[in-house]
């Protein structure tokens, strides 16, 4: 068990600044985003469903989107209203749906990812590739770290 710590160090800093950073780069992709008429959470549904041709189950989506399944329902909804995605009957399970892109939701997404690309490279162009893949394993090792801190409960105070 970890001892208590009665001041800030620097992970408590790191843990603000990847906050911050994170709050920053959500609301620059919603203004990002306007231009097609998404938000954030609309283009990482259409994102994901991209590589899935088969699609995906709206529990599939609610887990890789870490969202409730309630919010996927809502955004299954308005895409579905813009013809961009499409709910079919699933061949495994008649009480659930696979939820698809559409061709206009194909082209659109073909439309966004050379854009939304060059954009992140502009972003992180200062960091270096490798500096880059090492920042990925760091903050995998943090998230898995996370996870096993909230199952032993030890988020609670």
């Amino acid at each position: 068990m970890s001892a208590i710590v009665s001041s800030p160090g620097p992970r408590y800093q790191a843990l603000l600044q990847l906050l911050r950073t994170a709050e920053t780069l959500w609301n620059v992709s919603r203004l990002f985003f306007v231009r097609w008429d998404l938000s954030p959470s609309q283009f990482n549904l259409l994102n994901l469903l991209y590589d899935q041709p088969e699609g995906c189950t709206q529990i599939e989506l609610s887990r890789s989107l870490i969202m409730h399944r309630s919010n996927v329902t809502g955004l299954v909804d308005r895409l579905e209203a813009r013809r961009l995605v499409q709910r079919r009957d699933s061949a495994r399970d008649r009480r659930a749906y696979r939820v698809v892109l559409t061709s206009v939701g194909k082209k659109l997404v073909r439309q966004i990812l050379p854009h939304y690309y060059t954009a992140a490279e502009e972003v992180w162009s200062e960091l270096p590739a490798a500096r880059a893949n090492q920042l990925i394993h760091e903050l995998a090792r943090v998230c898995a770290k996370a996870e096993r801190v909230a199952g032993n409960g030890r988020l609670d105070p």
